[in-house]
């Protein structure tokens, strides 16, 4: 098996956000059966050996999931193994979660079979292949954030010149800035740093109108490449119409050309596209259990990594901190494919995308306790609490090493306090919460309408490229005019947190006299509602974008504007009561607390975050000095943001994008509902007791596929004197590989078997190996492929029950059944996500 594989191959991961149904029916477009027309060529060649051809004639090559398994089939013969065979996940369906539990049990039992010297040797590799994986994920991570830090400050810094000695430095590290200092971009300035040539100097010797027409024209002009240059790579290299998000089969093929006169069935899904966007939504749709083909693939991740330095450089109204979870998560999945552990097992694969997931946060936020937190709280659907911690941990001191602003700090804002708080303080830290709450909410509205409305129902929709530039425009008419909200996202949000320190204004946000105060809280507020209102219209478009920064960028500019007030009150009266606890002390109130909580308290209220927030903030500050306000002002943002907006960000888009989310938090009201009203009873069903050709499974295949379900299965039912009983349940990918593989027999009878039937097997049965063919000795007997114990519930279970079992245990259908057993329907993941929302109303 070629471990090595292109992203075309099953990566556990699919598809992107969508704004219509759930399921694709691009598997029977006949526009993408012209190549298997001919049986002779060699692309229907390959068809039929199990190597479907998709969109634009790429071929899938055979993976993990076309290739019967070993085990399997043995553990089939002793009894021992019930779920059948799992073969390739198209785009948008869910895995099988237990399936892929007891698949990884019974190679565990393998292994601890083999007494020998050779054999201990290989289990002890095999308990220490993960650890070693995520080591890798966390050193690779590390390098792509130090990379995109390093390109990001030299692309930004070219709106305003270049490096005359050395033009591939930054401003920072091209002029001689000493080691240490940590304000390397904001204080460096052209008549500090004459190695610093800026475009006013080199086009005009004049430093008056003139010299600003240029400034603002190649501002202007340099960031609207940088837009544009992103936009064009996301578009053109993640489109989802490029990647093979479902599988063809040469089985199919003639029924679907038969069918030209066939009304076509529209196609459901519109083109996405991979590198666009947080990447947050879609990941948790992944750890979910859903696959998203192409999404976390090598093409994705060098879109993402190199459109990410290009976009936030532009000085766009995001940041790239949410963005690095999704190419964190293209990392694990690139390298897992090369250990068979995690290639062929979607299940295991996920427990490295967690881990993954908190090396993103980790170098984004240099906070690896943090990042586990967040992969916790926010993505992960099932906890790997072995090496998660060791993940983010190896890509935070790898961060260390590379020391990306060449000061030894990981993030630009980190900082550090040395004063206290005080008691009066804590009614302003309330404050700092309802804002952050009420922003958070009303962001997350109208950013969510402004998606829906105007991006999606415009002319727009069609024209990405033109929304990015006209979003860069006005970005840079309103942004260049007020120095904070000229500064990049990063360098905005650590001046506003800065503490004031002798000699060092922090680009004129420290007070010097009380008189200066007005001006420059005026000046604040205007950069706070320019940068609310640009994040509204940025989030969204056809670049990658993450939404931290912007966000934190927004709550700090509040929280520092209240620290000023309270500076200036405490400056103009002393000897007040409140101010007792000063001492006349004139750095007692410090803006850069309130800056610090306001932005957490406005970033709990926007994504919903709460513990792993708090603690990533603690390892900002280097103390848990400020953990009561910290915690105090994320807990009433959150409280005031689900009052007035029930979710989040990051649950709206995947609503907006209908995205397959099962949301495990989620608390739902089931009044009088039971699981009949939630029951499928007209779903398709073959009788084992009656006679199955491959043909006439063929037909009903296809009668189903035909209306583009992918996602589907067909109960296995056997009549009985009181009525139908269960036999199994069989999905329609593993029929359509079975059918493929036994479609040289097209008028064959196909066997489902009982288990009963499968535990006493004839004797006179072939016992040849399961290599001789592909599925074990008989190609038309379908129970290897059959869940034969299915979960079941009766028509009255509690519908809460059903939500734990797809919750808890990740199942992909369940079986129902009435008060004596008999078949009455199923219920597919799918059918209960349309359930849960229309629920929901």
């Amino acid at each position: 098996m070629d471990l090595g594989m292109s992203e075309h191959i099953a990566e556990g991961s699919g598809a992107v956000a969508s704004q219509t149904d759930v399921n694709s029916s691009t598997n029977h477009d006949p526009r993408l059966r012209e190549n298997q027309s001919d049986p002779t060529s060699e692309d229907a060649s390959d068809n039929i050996n199990g190597t479907p051809t998709s969109f634009f004639g790429l071929k899938r090559p055979p993976s993990a999931y076309d290739e019967p398994l070993e085990d399997d089939y043995h553990d089939q013969r002793e009894g021992r193994k019930p779920t059948g065979i799992r073969v390739w996940y198209s785009s948008f369906q869910s895995i099988d979660w237990l399936h892929d539990a007891i698949k990884d049990v019974s190679r565990l039992r393998r292994l601890r079979k083999r007494r020998s010297l050779k054999g201990k040797i290989i289990s002890s590799l095999d308990r220490l292949m993960g650890w070693f994986i995520v080591s890798i994920i966390g050193f690779l991570t590390a390098s792509i954030s130090f990379m995109i830090v390093r390109s990001e400050m030299w692309l930004f810094d070219l709106k305003e010149g270049f490096c005359e000695e050395r033009w591939w430095k930054s401003k920072a590290f091209c002029c001689s800035i000493p080691q240490g200092d940590f304000d390397l971009l904001v204080s460096a300035r052209g008549e500090t740093c004459p190695q610093w040539r800026t475009w006013a100097h080199t086009f005009t010797a004049s430093t008056g109108e003139e010299s600003w027409v240029i400034e603002y024209a190649s501002y202007t002009i340099v960031a609207l490449a940088l837009a544009l240059l992103s936009s064009f790579l996301t578009i053109n290299l993640t489109a989802s119409s490029s990647f093979i998000t479902s599988k063809d089969s040469a089985v199919l093929a003639s029924d679907v050309q038969g069918q030209k006169s066939a009304p076509e069935v529209p196609p459901k899904r519109r083109v996405m596209y991979y590198a666009a966007g947080s990447g947050i939504p879609e990941i948790k749709t992944i750890l979910s259990g859903f696959v998203i083909h192409g999404y976390l693939g090598g093409r994705t991740l060098f879109t993402k990594a190199v459109g990410l330095s290009l976009s936030v450089a532009s000085g766009l109204s995001l940041g790239k901190e949410g963005p690095m979870v999704h190419i964190a998560c293209c990392v694990g999945n690139i390298v897992s494919r090369f250990f068979q552990k995690y290639e062929t097992n979607e299940a295991k694969r996920r427990e490295v995308l967690s881990a993954a997931s908190a090396a993103g946060v980790a170098v984004a936020f240099a906070a690896p306790v943090g990042g586990v937190l967040f992969s916790l709280e926010e993505v992960s659907y099932f906890f790997p609490s072995k090496v998660i911690f060791f993940c983010a941990m190896i890509a935070a001191v790898t961060l260390k090493v590379l020391d990306p602003f060449g000061t030894g700090k990981l993030v630009l804002f980190q900082v550090t306090y040395d004063k206290p708080w005080h008691a009066y303080e804590l009614p302003l830290f309330l404050v700092l919460g309802v804002f952050g709450g009420v922003y958070g909410a009303y962001f997350s509205k109208l950013n969510f309408r402004w998606s829906k409305y105007v991006r999606n129902g415009t002319w727009l929709r069609t024209h990405p490229m033109m929304e990015v530039f006209l979003v860069t425009l006005v970005t840079t008419m309103f942004g260049f005019l007020n120095p904070y909200t000229r500064m990049g996202g990063t360098e905005l949000v650590y001046n506003l947190f800065a503490e004031c320190r002798m000699n060092d204004t922090h680009e004129g946000l420290c007070l010097d006299t009380p008189e200066h105060a007005k001006s420059l809280i005026a000046a604040i507020a205007v950069a706070l509602v320019v940068k609310g209102m640009l994040t509204i219209v940025t989030f969204g478009i056809k670049v990658p974008a993450g939404i931290f920064i912007p966000t934190l960028g927004v709550g700090a500019c509040f929280g520092r504007i209240v620290g000023l007030t309270v500076q200036y009150l405490q400056w103009k009266y002393p000897d007040h009561v409140i101010f007792s606890v000063c001492h006349g002390d004139r750095d007692c109130v410090l803006p850069g607390i309130y800056a610090m909580v306001g932005a957490a308290a406005t970033l709990s209220g926007v994504t919903r975050t709460t513990v792993s927030l708090a603690v990533i903030m603690f390892e900002l500050t280097d103390t848990l000095s400020y953990t009561v306000p910290v915690m105090l002002s994320i807990l009433v943002a959150k409280t005031v943001a689900d009052a007035l907006e029930p979710k989040g960000i990051y649950d709206l888009v995947i609503d907006l994008s209908q995205l397959p989310y099962l949301d495990s938090k989620h608390q739902h009201l089931w009044g009088d509902l039971e699981v009949i009203d939630a029951t499928d009873q007209h779903v398709p069903v073959i009788h084992a007791d009656q006679e199955n050709t491959v043909e006439s499974l063929n037909e009903l295949l296809q009668s189903v596929l035909a209306s583009g379900e992918e996602d589907v299965g067909f109960p296995v039912i056997r009549e009985s004197s009181d009525g139908p009983r269960v036999v199994g349940y069989l999905g329609a990918n593993e029929l359509e590989h079975a059918l493929s593989l036994a479609a040289d027999d097209e008028y064959g009878n196909v066997r489902f078997r009982s288990m009963g039937e499968v535990r006493r097997p004839s004797r006179s049965s072939p016992r040849s190996s399961v290599y001789d063919t592909p599925v074990g000795p008989d190609r038309l007997d379908f129970t290897l492929y059959m869940d034969q114990a299915p979960l079941t519930v009766q028509t009255h279970s509690p519908l809460e029950l059903v939500q734990q079992m797809f919750v808890k245990l990740g199942a992909r259908y369940i079986m129902v059944t009435r008060g004596d057993g008999t078949y009455e329907g199923v219920i597919e993941k799918k059918t209960w996500l349309a359930f849960l929302s229309e629920l929901d109303g």
